[in-house]
């Protein structure tokens, strides 16, 4: 007789082998690579077809363009912010204005698309065609949904490369979504390395991630571009500037040079305080004097004629944001310039608002044109670096202007909580390591201060003033000063009680402007300048030229 199988047995067995096939199945398609595409929509957030995302190297933005049949405008503030700064809506004309290194160009805006610069909903939109023409960009545009990929750096970019085909996608991870497929040989930016994989953004504009196993190591690459429009020369001296700011109030003073320079020696350049703005117009007072220009040039001296924007009534912002009147004070300098034949312009704007700093940039660039037409040196006077003067935007100032001009002083100011020198030397050496980061050593000049403070502590009221070298010496000595050389600071401190008063005193002597001298030499820098003729003693002319000399 046939043995009979139990049911059961039949049907524990069937589950039996089907779980087995799950688990296996289960096992083997978590293995298996997903290829199942990304709704780019999702990906890219929801766009209509008015509008296009924009990508830009590796960041995906938030801002939009706007699309006129297959040409894409972008917003003004995204072109300045990430692709090319010069772009400058003149509000007041309604144009974009675009300093070349020897023009400044005008296009105006047009309330309807076609042109370079469309006006839409009072938002100014360039063309990408009109951004190319003055910068190197690559860019892809795509449709479904609407996006810009563009990429703007060419140069020191990491990369890794595919080793085979493969897959960009969404997350880490072979179950998630893919973006785009990677050939073989495929350059990809690299932006972070995890364990096993890497986040990667592509040419045409996808961020995401890739297979560590699939890439090779990472390379440094430096593509070969075509220069997109002129390059900017520099009026630059062929020794070391040896530079000093002569204050003069009015023309009459300019009679007081013959006897300022009488003991100077060295020097190469004089900065005389001729020039500042007396309203929002842009208009200038013009202290200058063809008299005082040829007297200097026969003492071998370079003048350049410094403006500043010390006026208490006038308002900065309103003087630079304004077409009219930024264009009516570049004529200005430049005029009186070029009709007391001096040799150069000194900008000394101080105190700037981070609202300034777009348009003290404009009228650096358009300055910088018509210096250059009439072979006038431009300089620019800037604080020591702090975060709170990023606006200042050195690097920029760099590529426009010849010498750009560390003011390293004030370090502690009338107003400080507490007292302490006025330029010690790891904060001046600070200054420089920071100014260069930005913008190239040979071209920018330490300024050394030939003044001291003499601070004054009376009932736990601080106070300042000050003083010259001489006067300085004068009150040590006076008072019996107890001095010493702090090492920390690189100057004589002293220090000594007065009618129930503690004065203290960093002084600024031959020994303190040698050690801040040197640093032209060690950081290879265009020379240096001093703030001001008649707060010196009569020795420091030779110690500025040995230690300047030395940087030869």
């Amino acid at each position: 007789m046939k043995r009979r199988i139990n049911p059961v047995v039949v049907v524990c067995m069937l589950i039996a082998a089907v779980t087995l096939i799950g688990i296996v199945t289960t096992l083997i398609m978590r293995r298996i690579p997903t290829r199942k595409q990304m709704d780019l929509t999702e990906y890219y957030g929801q766009t209509d077809d008015s509008e296009a995302v924009i990508i830009v190297g590796t960041q995906i933005l938030e801002q939009k363009a706007v699309m006129s049949g297959e040409q894409p405008y972008l917003p003004v503030d995204v072109v300045d912010s990430y692709l090319n700064q010069r772009y400058y809506w003149d509000e007041e004309g309604q144009q974009i204005l675009y300093a070349t290194p020897s023009e400044l160009i005008y296009t105006p805006a047009s309330a309807e698309a076609g042109g370079d610069v469309w006006l839409k909903d009072g938002t100014a939109y360039l063309s990408l065609d009109f951004i190319k023409r003055y910068t190197d960009l690559d860019t892809y545009v795509y449709q479904q949904p609407n996006r810009i990929a563009i990429q703007k750096d060419f140069s020191g970019v990491s990369v890794v490369t595919a080793t085979k085909d493969t897959y960009v996608r969404y997350r880490g991870g072979i179950k998630s979504e893919v973006l785009s497929r990677v050939n073989k040989g495929d350059n990809l930016i690299l932006m972070e390395e995890l364990e096993n994989w890497d986040q990667v953004a592509t040419w045409d504009g996808y961020i995401g991630y890739i297979e560590k196993s699939s890439v090779s190591d990472i390379q440094n690459l430096n593509m070969d571009r075509e220069a997109v429009g002129e390059s900017y020369t520099y009026l630059t001296m062929d020794q070391p500037v040896n530079l000093v700011w002569h204050q003069v109030m009015s023309t009459d003073a300019n009679a007081g040079l013959s006897e300022a320079i009488q003991n100077m020696t060295g020097v190469n350049v004089i900065s005389p305080t001729w020039f500042y703005v007396t309203d929002n117009n842009g208009n200038i007072i013009n202290n200058a004097t063809a008299d005082y220009v040829s007297l200097a040039h026969e003492k071998g001296l370079k003048v350049w004629g410094l403006v500043d924007n010390f006026t208490q009534d006038i308002s900065t912002y309103e003087v630079l944001s304004r077409t009219s009147s930024r264009q009516n004070l570049v004529s200005q300098l430049v005029n009186a310039a070029v009709g007391a034949g001096i040799d150069g312009i000194n900008v000394d704007f101080e105190q700037l608002s981070e609202d300034v700093g777009v348009h003290f940039l404009e009228f650096l660039r358009e300055l910088s044109i018509e210096c250059h037409k009439n072979n006038l040196v431009l300089s620019v006077d800037n604080p020591v670096p702090e975060d709170f003067t990023s606006h200042y935007d050195r690097a920029e100032q760099g590529k426009v202007v010849d010498y750009v001009i560390i003011m390293g002083y004030d370090e502690h100011y009338v107003g400080s909580e507490e007292a302490g020198s006025v330029a010690s030397l790891p904060w001046v050496e600070k200054g420089i390591q920071d100014t260069i980061a930005e913008v190239p050593a040979q071209r920018v000049i330490n300024a050394v201060p030939f003044y001291t403070r003499l601070w004054k502590t009376e009932a736990g009221s601080l106070s300042s003033e000050a003083i010259g070298m001489d006067t300085a010496q004068e009150v040590v000595n006076t008072n019996n000063a107890q001095v010493y050389w702090d090492s920390d600071v690189s100057q004589n401190y002293g220090s000594f009680e007065k009618d129930g008063c503690t004065y203290q005193i960093w002084i600024e002597d031959s020994q303190s402007i040698a050690a801040k001298v040197q640093l032209v030499q060690k950081y290879n820098l265009a020379g240096v300048a001093a703030w001001k003729l008649g707060f010196e003693n009569s020795s420091i002319w030779q110690v500025i030229t040995d230690n300047l000399s030395a940087s030869n």
